[in-house]
């Protein structure tokens, strides 16, 4: 299982894979998650078994980046109970070309616009370059979100998953690295986004159709279905971003009459 060609499509983050292992790749994906702040200081992280069919590895590949972690304290593991994120900062680590601080420096609109630009040119190719593994990695993927439920967390660890997946199909892994930068913009943003209600469920069917298109081979049908996705994770981001931004302001008003 450790051989899945999950592992030889990381990217490098800056490092050379020669001599690395399955548990130090399995390690940095963790971390990934941690620096982008879809896993966060305090939260359980799931189950070894969850993990593992989430990330394609074997239960002990997942056991021994969790240990290699926490013997970095990056998480603390407790005797009897789920492993947790420590209060670390992990902004200086680089997700593929640059560090998530990098990207979320721009504003909403400009990264939007470079994902229609981009993106959508990527999952294109990817639709007629896409293979029956990665299909089948992408029917687990779906099968792990529905079993999720409403936990957003875990549905967020299997987007990443699900989304590279796809970029990677593309067959230019520059363009992949690139476009993932572009989908860890304000990843918490899109955890608070995703606790919402229905939105778990209208990301699934989303998902959905991707990967129906994507059996297909249709190119045009998978443009227009992940148009739609880019399209909701813009606009609900841009709600958080204004909701935010009133409540700054309410603050402000309060203490300035203080």
């Amino acid at each position: 299982m450790d051989g899945s060609p999950i592992l030889t499509q990381m990217p490098k983050v800056g490092h050379s894979l020669d001599r690395r292992t399955a548990r130090d790749l399995i390690a940095e994906k963790l971390m990934v998650l941690i620096a982008t702040n879809m896993l966060r200081p305090g939260d359980e992280l799931p189950g070894e078994r969850e993990l593992a069919n989430v990330l394609h590895v074997s239960r002990e590949t997942v056991r021994g980046a969790i240990q290699t972690l926490s013997a970095r304290g990056i998480v603390e593991v407790s005797q009897g109970s789920r492993t947790r994120v420590a209060n670390v900062d992990l902004s200086h680590v680089t997700v593929t070309i640059a560090t998530p601080n990098a990207i979320d420096s721009y504003d909403l609109d400009s990264v939007h616009a470079a994902r229609l630009h981009i993106e959508l040119k990527i999952v294109g190719d990817a639709a007629e370059r896409i293979d029956e593994e990665t299909l089948a990695k992408l029917d687990s993927l779906l099968e792990a979100q529905r079993l999720g439920g409403d936990d957003s967390m875990r549905f967020l660890i299997c987007d990443r998953e699900f989304h590279l997946a796809i970029y990677r199909a593309c067959g230019n892994p520059l363009l992949s690295d690139f476009v993932t930068d572009l989908y860890t913009y304000m990843m918490d943003h899109r955890r608070s986004a995703m606790s919402r209600p229905g939105a778990i469920a209208a990301s699934y069917r989303d998902h959905s159709e991707i990967v129906d298109s994507l059996r297909r081979r249709d190119r045009e049908a998978v443009v227009a279905a992940f148009r739609h996705h880019l399209m909701r994770i813009y606009e609900t981001t841009r709600e958080l971003l204004a909701e935010d931004g009133q409540n700054r302001a309410k603050v402000k008003e309060i203490n300035s009459t203080r």
